[in-house]
């Protein structure tokens, strides 16, 4: 596998493309619960696959290169990328998972996304395995996805290099009390612990899609009664988690930083912290996170150094 550190793209693939549309790269046809029945008793299903399924349920969208991390992370040796995709593509023909790509009118996507088939979610149930997966999570929106696949990458990237690194939380779910609504962060969350104190970073994953700046306001707006209204305990929370904003580039953390300033969605009670997609490939994440200050009248981005984020 390659390391983060060689990758050598100049745009994040999980960045939107103009006219990007999901395409379908499963299977067709059906297959019957006796038959991955009998792939199980003859060892052609294996507690590697199980791992797999259980990973795609966790995070619902998720890459190959993504489930390879985690597995190495969960001490489950794939051997290599390719023989991975074997079992992916096995487990894709028995309908168990099944598989997208992103197409625009710069070509096909360079990877392919995994998300659960129905088969999938009847043999987790069988082992006792929380799945809240229905038919209609796999219609989801390019943008949404992406979403998603940027907040793995940068999971990931915090679990691999950070040595004060303690959990993890795919969907977090925040409560916005004045308005009587639950909603998540986007990206995760995080849990840090140093010296027996811990903190809770919280990444919102913001893209360029139709009428983003819109959206990301209305967030805001949530994001904003969550922290004001913040007591100790909320959302499980011990402390007021550290929120950072996940973009696609550099332009666009300036890009986003403008809406939030311009619309007047500040947060008085936290800094506003921001990151890209790219900076997650880093050796060290000690330098990703940037910061908006204000010098001489105007707004100027500035790299935050963080020792708590170092190996």
């Amino acid at each position: 596998m390659v390391e983060d550190n060689q990758i050598k793209a100049q745009v994040s693939p999980f960045a939107i493309r103009e006219g990007e549309i999901k395409t379908f790269d499963g299977r067709d046809g059906y297959v019957s619960m006796n038959q991955i029945i009998h792939k199980i008793d003859i060892g052609h299903i294996t507690d590697i696959h199980f791992a797999i399924l259980n990973l795609v349920n966790e995070f619902e969208f998720i890459t190959s290169r993504q489930i390879y991390q985690m597995l190495l992370i969960k001490g489950i040796d794939p051997k290599s990328q390719d023989k991975l995709n074997n079992k992916l593509e096995s487990l894709v023909k028995s309908k168990i998972l099944t598989r997208y790509y992103f197409t625009s009118d710069e070509g096909k996507g360079i990877y392919r996304i995994y998300c659960l088939e129905k088969m999938g979610k009847y043999l987790l149930d069988s082992r006792e395995v929380e799945c809240k997966w229905q038919p209609s999570d796999n219609t989801k929106p390019v943008a949404m996805i992406k979403k998603r696949l940027a907040g793995n990458q940068t999971l990931i990237a915090y679990l691999r290099k950070v040595k004060a690194f303690d959990s993890f939380v795919v969907k977090p779910a925040l409560k916005a009390k004045m308005a009587g609504k639950v909603f998540k962060a986007s990206g995760g969350s995080v849990t840090l612990t140093k010296n027996g104190k811990s903190i809770q970073f919280l990444f919102e994953v913001v893209r360029r899609e139709p009428e983003w700046q819109k959206k990301l306001v209305d967030k805001m707006h949530m994001y904003k009664d969550f922290y004001e209204n913040f007591v100790p305990g909320d959302s499980g929370f011990s402390g007021m988690p550290q929120l950072i904003f996940v973009c696609e580039d550099d332009k666009h953390m300036a890009e986003t930083f403008r809406e939030i300033v311009t619309n007047q969605v500040e947060i008085p009670q936290i800094k506003l912290y921001f990151t890209t997609d790219l900076r997650q490939n880093k050796e060290t994440l000690e330098d990703t996170l940037v910061e908006f200050k204000l010098v001489d009248g105007k707004y100027k981005m500035e790299n935050i150094e963080l020792k708590l984020l170092g190996m």
